[in-house]
């Protein structure tokens, strides 16, 4: 009796054991390596593949931590790109739109390029007129991070790791950031966890900067897309895009999107804020409470049956519709980008809080610890 027991125990042990070799062999998820080109000074840029069991695929290079493609399905399962991004890493080391990038230390604009803290001024790089934008002229989007892939029941993704040192790009203290980029397994889900620690008081505000265009990937206008934000206030900005300080009510302006509106519906309006956009480049206060995880925005594009819906715990959301975009760049499958094909859904807190007390702080201090966390859900119609 014994002895069949234990007949029984390994044929059932190795059942088990082919049961599991069948579903890796069934499982389309995985992480492919790939070389991306190299930097200047010869040194090798790497690409990583994420592949779901949906055969979503989310690729996303080591340098800048760039998202440079997403391949999602429409409402009859056909795969295609929709994201803005090149082909190789050196389009981005030629542009200047940010396409796909971690943004960092602080995204957005920061006014003169400076602030106080603890009593002393820090003058940080100039890179957008007077203004202080996205980290400065060598910020997150423009270094080489340490990156490692992983594989398991959550699905496939990239841990990304950076140390920013005292006085980069004027920065006080030392920052050791960490972003992990997950591609959940069954569902077709990037979420972005955001995580970093100093040895001084400092401001640190990260993001990433995709642009979107769920139709054709940016071959076409995206004006028809159809977005609704989750937000009452909107924060208005002066002639540099720098924010006044006021918590307006998107009531009865263009940036009324609290019920699903084309993107081209108000974009040329008469109005004195979206001529100094010119059109949509503005931070919108986002409903519900910081740190908790909202549906912040959504955007369906018709025609494709897609939807993208933004879920963060960030108090803020800059909404840009890809004015600066000019015909110039050329990226995936021969495409030229024209204005206004794509836009971008940037999960942040709000421009220039170093230098506005009444805005949701971004200082962090020795023995905190920064932590947030961002989902982009790519849904299809019913």
């Amino acid at each position: 009796m014994k002895r069949l027991h234990a007949v029984l125990g390994l044929l059932l042990l190795i059942a088990l054991s082919m049961t599991q070799c069948v579903k890796e062999e069934l499982s389309t998820m995985n992480v492919e390596k790939k070389p991306f080109g190299q930097l200047a000074d010869g040194t090798p840029v790497d690409l990583y593949v994420l592949t779901n069991e949906n055969e979503m695929q989310v690729s996303i290079t080591n340098y800048g931590g760039i998202i440079t493609s997403m391949i999602a399905p429409d409402k009859d399962g056909n795969m295609g790109e929709v994201n803005l991004g090149f082909d190789d890493v050196s389009g981005y080391l030629k542009a200047t739109t940010y396409f796909g990038a971690l943004i960092g230390r602080y995204g957005n604009r920061i006014a003169n390029g400076q602030f106080k803290l603890d009593g002393e001024t820090y003058t940080l790089a100039k890179n957008n007129g007077p203004n202080h934008l996205h980290g400065g002229v060598v910020g997150f989007d423009k270094v080489l991070w340490n990156a490692k892939s992983f594989q398991n029941t959550t699905g496939v993704g990239l841990e990304l790791t950076y140390l920013s040192k005292d006085g980069e790009e004027g920065y006080p203290g030392n920052l050791n950031v960490k972003v992990t980029y997950t591609l959940l397994a069954n569902e077709n889900s990037l979420e972005i966890s955001y995580e970093a620690t100093t040895d001084k008081a400092t401001h640190c505000n990260l993001t990433n900067h995709a642009y979107f265009n769920l139709k054709d990937g940016g071959a076409s206008p995206i004006l028809d897309h159809i977005l609704q934000i989750n937000a009452d206030q909107y924060t208005p900005v002066d002639r540099g895009l720098i924010p006044t300080g006021e918590l307006a009510s998107v009531e009865g302006t263009p940036f009324d999107f609290r019920q699903p509106t084309a993107i081209g519906a108000r974009i040329d309006a008469d109005d004195e804020q979206i001529k100094r956009g010119p059109g949509y480049d503005h931070n919108f206060v986002l409903n519900g409470e910081p740190g908790t995880m909202r549906l912040a925005a959504t955007v369906d594009e018709p025609t494709t049956g897609r939807i993208l819906e933004v879920w963060t715990e960030e108090p803020g959301l800059q909404f840009y519709s890809g004015n600066f975009l000019d015909g110039t760049l050329t990226g995936h499958n021969g495409t030229v980008y024209q204005r206004r094909t794509g836009f971008c859904l940037e999960s942040q807190h709000y421009p220039d809080t170093p230098n506005q007390k009444n805005f949701p702080t971004t200082q962090l201090n020795p023995g905190e610890v920064y932590q947030t966390k961002t989902i982009y859900k790519l849904l299809v119609e019913k």
